[in-house]
């Protein structure tokens, strides 16, 4: 690999660890904020989170799976701790102060440690899914199925192990039903805008990126 293809690997590896955690860090807060669709109860993390997958299947389409496990494997701990802060420093949608810091938040915590066994499952799992279906000629399946499997493992162990017996009493009642519909919302969301936008910033991303800084075996099938 050249010094300019090496340069570029590291810069895209780069960029995907830093949007990785703050997709973690944003969810996370607004999955504290719960929202009533045609009657139905979810979180808004449910219209964030979906950007994850986005950028793990670009990562182990563009650069292999070893890419996208160094990616998860960087992001776990930071997004863990930031989560944390972020969220016990804006809890319930409000500003506190510093001292908040000081004192530990149960709540908190078990938001934080569930989106850090939620993301290293889920994500484990989409790079061994997705890094099986990106040989077939239809580069539409990976993205697809890796995003149904996903998101579904991913959502429930996270809920659970969240709002199970919950501090706050809302959460903890309607834990169940809140993660079918951020499921439900995450699949029409994933397969509906980020598959279409997905092919669109691939072609674009191996357009833009010499073929020596990318990974190996086939970026874009046939039909791509």
């Amino acid at each position: 690999m050249s010094l300019l293809a090496s340069t570029i690997s590291r810069s895209v590896l780069a960029g995907l660890i830093a949007f990785h955690i703050l997709i973690i860090i944003v969810s996370n807060y607004l999955v504290q904020l719960p929202v009533t669709l045609f009657g139905w109860h979810t979180t808004w993390g449910a219209f964030s989170f979906p950007f994850i997958f986005l950028a793990t299947d670009l990562t182990v389409r563009l650069m292999g799976k070893g890419a996208a496990r160094r990616v998860i494997a960087r992001v776990m701990l930071p997004a863990l701790v930031a989560s944390y802060v972020v969220s016990v420093l804006f809890q319930e949608a409000r500003f506190g102060e510093l001292a908040a810091l000081g004192e530990f938040n149960l709540f908190v915590f078990r938001i934080a440690v569930a989106s850090f066994l939620a993301y290293a499952l889920g994500q484990l799992l989409d790079v061994q899914v997705f890094d099986r279906l990106r040989q077939l000629r239809q580069w539409w399946i990976a993205p697809a199925a890796s995003t149904v499997i996903g998101n579904l493992l991913d959502t429930y162990l996270f809920f659970s192990v969240a709002f199970w017996h919950s501090d706050d009493p809302f959460m903890a009642a309607n834990w169940v039903e809140i993660a079918t519909v951020d499921y439900a919302i995450k699949l029409i969301i994933s397969l509906v805008l980020f598959v279409p936008l997905y092919g669109m910033l691939l072609s674009w991303i191996v357009r833009m990126l010499p073929a020596k800084a990318l990974g190996p075996g086939p970026v874009l099938g046939k039909n791509g």
